[in-house]
């Protein structure tokens, strides 16, 4: 397997997924043989960001895109939102590291979805810093200020908050992968491959 993880407390369901009986997370580990559609990387962050802002405002909200390291391999962790497919309310979050080499690239993703009565981190949010009436709730992407994606960026997706709301799924996949990144260790083929260069793969 290409990246090796701590997975105590999930259950394996195939070669790629795991699943936690208690909650639902998920957690996936691929390799493709493609290189990264990206046309910037991590040679030109802001860029990066920009252009995966407006890709996920498709259908959801990036939070954050992060350059990361894990098992000595650079990479870069998405952190995103979106609504649950097919459900009339809730959202899922997934936070993704993708790992990208000249020919190939490898993404591991963890992802969680809210139960029961949504929305409480928000509302605890908002009461928290005053703005009962939501002025002041939403902002402005920081990656592309101008964006209007079909989830809002907000004030209550701040890490800052995790602490004080573990159990919520933003929280724990930003705490899963903070453990991967850590703790996982990476095939050292695929570490020495040559790394992935937007320009060279245009």
């Amino acid at each position: 397997m290409v990246v090796t993880f701590d997975s105590t407390g999930f259950q394996r369901v195939d070669e790629t997924t795991w699943l936690h009986p208690a909650n639902g997370d998920r957690i996936s580990v691929k390799l493709k043989n493609t290189p990264l559609a990206e046309s910037a990387w991590l040679e030109d962050i802001p860029t990066m960001r920009r252009n995966l802002a407006f890709e996920y405002a498709r259908f959801g909200c990036l939070i954050e895109a992060e350059p990361v390291v894990l098992g000595g391999v650079r990479g870069v962790c998405q952190v995103m939102k979106a609504q649950i497919p097919n459900a009339p309310s809730g959202q899922v979050f997934m936070a993704s590291i993708f790992l990208a080499k000249a020919g190939c690239h490898a993404m591991v993703s963890c992802s969680a979805e809210e139960t029961g009565i949504t929305g409480a981190r928000e509302v605890t949010v908002m009461v928290k810093l005053g703005l009962v009436h939501g002025d002041g709730w939403v902002l402005p992407h920081p990656y592309a200020p101008e964006l209007q994606g079909a989830l809002p960026f907000h004030r209550g997706d701040d890490p800052a908050w995790d602490a004080q709301f573990p159990d919520h799924p933003l929280s724990r996949v930003r705490a899963r992968v903070g453990s991967m990144l850590a703790t996982a260790t990476v095939d050292p083929a695929f570490a020495a491959l040559p790394d992935f260069v937007p320009s060279s793969n245009r």
